[in-house]
């Protein structure tokens, strides 16, 4: 590591307990304790480390998207007061320290359950101070897939990262005594006897006295009589507790392994585990398979957890991901981009257990954990490498050149799905996974100024009295100006009439002379066309306009909004945006 950057204004900081020492490569450090700063840091900005497991599983070279960055990390996070870890003012207190420390990129991941008003959230305000300082802001769409209208996080200065999978799987097969093989995922380091059968049991079948079936099926603490499950593998029904907390009760009890069960409504939701004991947990359709099995022969074993690679369909979008429509700004689609965020190994804490079990004692340097906050950071780094390959390059121009680079399709050339393998939205994906080599020569970007994000503050709502609080100099709403040519990556229209309505917009060549040419996939009963239909560069930074003229083709409305894409071509370069709209 290179040394500490001459820019870099920041001071060491440790915190009581010590743990994280500052160098050359970690600038400045406050202690945390449940291992997700950890986690996330080493994403963007690990250095190559070989050898990495995850108890065993997916043996390789761990690297951070930016492995040769310095990083900082500033804890925002505490103890829980009235059920609250996160508050706005430690928030914003720790975007003015990155500011004035000099940082280049912020991750950041955490957010609100729901989108909230841009200067009612310390997460959009803090940003935005960042973004006016040139600093790239990357932050996690949430955790509350997938229902529509959750996604957070949603101002256009943030780049808006949900979370998709890998072709990776850390898989552990149930064999059945009728030659049924059903897949699950676990993570256990144990394993039993290869091809020996054990009896099943369920936990309704082995439940003590005076406890409910249920209670007993979703193997509750105290619900499960050891005389009944010794020697055997239990079945349990996912819900209510958490998948390693079933997996205890089943090692309490002396089962020799635990299958885990979706329910009808957890359906394909699944996340890998650590558990204590062999163990496997699939899904609600294969599940009905093992509890209907158990009405007959009662036997099977469960295969050791292993990794498999070139999975297909990969990627497709996580369960647990937030879904759009933005509710707070309908014209800005969120999110922005999905990346790896489905059972990433990296690094972690070692003052915590890899579970955040009381009784969990083991401690690992490394671990697997899904989420927008895993994703996020996968961004970051890429960002770091974007910023260090073109200096000159504005925020708005970076998030443009991932957008408009990401890919729609999956490992089979076919439209991405999401976990129920139905296809995904750009609700779900944004504008695509993310392909961080496309991203590093995009040909086009849409650029954006402090000013562009003013005008679109003033045509979201706010006045010039609130404006005023976030510049330096007094702002002046334009009294044209409309959402519609902000000039954002993505396209949305969530009240298209009969009535044409355009869409301006104006992109930039980073790129050599080239021409490029529109295409249109219109979304279904939209008329799309653009004009003009070409356009020519004949050097970097000179800038086009262009029109976007929509128009619903019959009277009527869809039950819900529909996706089209527009693309600009030279035939090297591919640059696509999202078109949403709603009638």
């Amino acid at each position: 590591m290179g040394p500490v950057p001459s820019k870099w204004r920041g001071i060491c900081q440790r915190g009581t307990k010590d743990i994280v020492r500052c160098n050359r490569s970690i600038l400045f450090s406050t202690s945390h304790y449940v291992g997700h700063g950890t986690f996330t840091l080493s994403i963007a900005g690990g250095n190559f480390v070989p050898g990495v497991t995850a108890f065993g599983n997916g043996n390789g070279t761990a690297k951070g998207g930016s492995p040769k960055a310095h990083v900082a990390s500033y804890k925002v996070c505490w103890p829980p007061v009235d059920d609250d870890e996160c508050f706005d003012a430690d928030l914003m207190a720790a975007f003015e320290a990155a500011i004035s420390d000099g940082v280049d990129v912020l991750s950041v991941s955490l957010g609100d359950d729901y989108g909230r008003e841009f200067f009612k959230d310390g997460v959009a305000i803090g940003a935005f101070h960042a973004v006016k300082n040139g600093i790239v802001v990357v932050a996690g769409a949430g955790n509350s897939g997938p229902r529509p209208g959750t996604v957070t996080n949603v101002a256009p200065w943030i780049i808006t990262v949900g979370a998709s999978t890998i072709d990776r799987e850390f898989t552990s097969y149930v064999a059945l005594g009728n030659r049924k093989h059903l897949k699950g995922v676990s993570l256990s380091s144990t394993s039993l006897p290869s091809q020996k059968f054990y009896p099943l049991i369920s936990g309704s079948d082995a439940r003590t006295a005076k406890v409910s079936s249920l209670d007993a099926l979703l193997c509750r603490p105290g619900s499960l009589d050891p005389k009944k499950v010794n020697g055997k593998i239990l079945v349990c029904l996912s819900g209510e507790t958490t998948p390693i907390e079933k997996g205890q009760q089943a090692l309490l009890v002396g089962a020799v392994g635990i299958i885990l069960a979706n329910n009808r409504e957890s359906g394909n939701e699944i996340v890998v585990q650590p558990h204590f004991l062999p163990a496997s947990h699939v899904n609600y359709s294969d599940g009905k398979l093992v509890f209907d099995y158990l009405n007959s022969t009662k036997y099977a074993y469960l295969t050791r957890a292993k990794t498999e690679v070139e999975v297909k369909p990969a990627p497709f979008v996580a369960w647990f991901s937030s879904r759009g429509p933005n509710l707070v700004e309908p014209a800005i689609l969120k999110p922005d981009i999905t990346a790896p965020g489905v059972d990433i190994i990296a690094a972690f804490s070692e003052a915590i257990s890899p579970t955040d079990e009381n009784f969990d004692k083991r401690r690992v340097a490394f671990n697997a954990e899904s989420g927008t906050s895993v994703s996020c950071p996968h961004v970051s780094g890429i960002v770091g490498l974007l910023k260090t390959l073109h200096p000159d390059w504005s925020p708005a121009a970076i998030q443009s050149a991932i957008m408009t680079s990401a890919r729609t399709r999956d490992d089979n050339k076919e439209p991405m799905l999401d976990s129920s393998m139905e296809r995904a939205t750009s609700f779900a994906y944004g504008s695509g996974h993310m392909r961080p080599n496309r991203a590093m020569d995009p040909g086009l970007v849409y650029d954006l100024t402090i000013d562009d994000y003013f005008n679109f503050l003033c045509a979201h709502g706010y006045n010039e009295i609130v404006l005023k609080l976030f510049s330096n100099k007094p702002n002046k709403c334009p009294k044209s100006f409309t959402l519609a040519n902000f000039n954002y990556p993505s396209v949305v229209v969530a009240n298209l009439s009969s009535e044409p309505v355009i869409v301006t917009r104006r992109v930039k060549n980073v790129g050599s002379p080239s021409t490029y040419r529109a295409s249109v996939r219109a979304p279904l009963g939209v008329s799309i066309y653009v004009k003009p239909t070409s356009l020519q560069f004949s050097r970097i930074g000179e800038e086009k306009k262009f029109e976007i003229v929509l128009k619903a083709k019959v009277a009527g409305k869809p039950e819900d909004y529909v996706f089209g894409q527009l693309k600009w071509s030279d035939g090297k370069h591919y640059v696509r945006s999202p078109i949403v709209v709603k009638y």
